[in-house]
């Protein structure tokens, strides 16, 4: 039946500011904007496969947390730069300070953070090859490469 997830929602502060950042930083493609209300929906991908949509909110924001599936490559040795470059602090799931991707043993996938200007939390996020080990927690890639050789 459920073949993956469509579509999610999330509230910025400042519409035109929301599609600025998800358009000419992340590079989605406007889809629509509401003519009636400040909400504005973005392909994500070139499939138009999902969507992103933002609802202008101005008084009390609920910041959300979702994830963009990235190439494990890209993720690797792109990510951070691209981040960097765009002016966003990248960061690991553990918050410890250390800039790079980090494994999700238990799924196995590889992933990075960051946030949009109203504090949602976004995700790079790469489904590893392999079967999960929920016993190794949250760990490099390095350390992922090396436990499984």
């Amino acid at each position: 039946m459920i073949k993956g997830l469509y579509e999610t929602h999330i509230q910025v502060s400042d519409l035109e500011k929301g599609i600025q950042f998800y358009t000419e930083v992340l590079g989605l493609e406007l889809a629509h904007r509401d003519k009636t209300r400040p909400i504005a929906f973005l392909w994500i991908g070139k499939n138009k496969e999902s969507m992103l949509g933002l609802w202008e909110q101005k008084e009390n924001l609920q910041t959300r947390h979702f994830a963009f599936t990235a190439d494990k490559e890209d993720i690797l040795n792109y990510s951070v730069d691209f981040l960097k470059k765009k002016n966003l602090k990248p960061y690991n799931f553990l918050k410890d300070g250390i800039e790079k991707p980090m494994v999700f043993s238990w799924m196995p996938a590889l992933a990075i953070y960051f946030n949009d200007p109203d504090g949602n939390q976004l995700e790079f996020i790469s489904v590893l090859e392999g079967e999960g080990q929920s016993e190794w927690g949250i760990l490099s890639y390095e350390e992922w490469l090396e436990k499984i050789s």
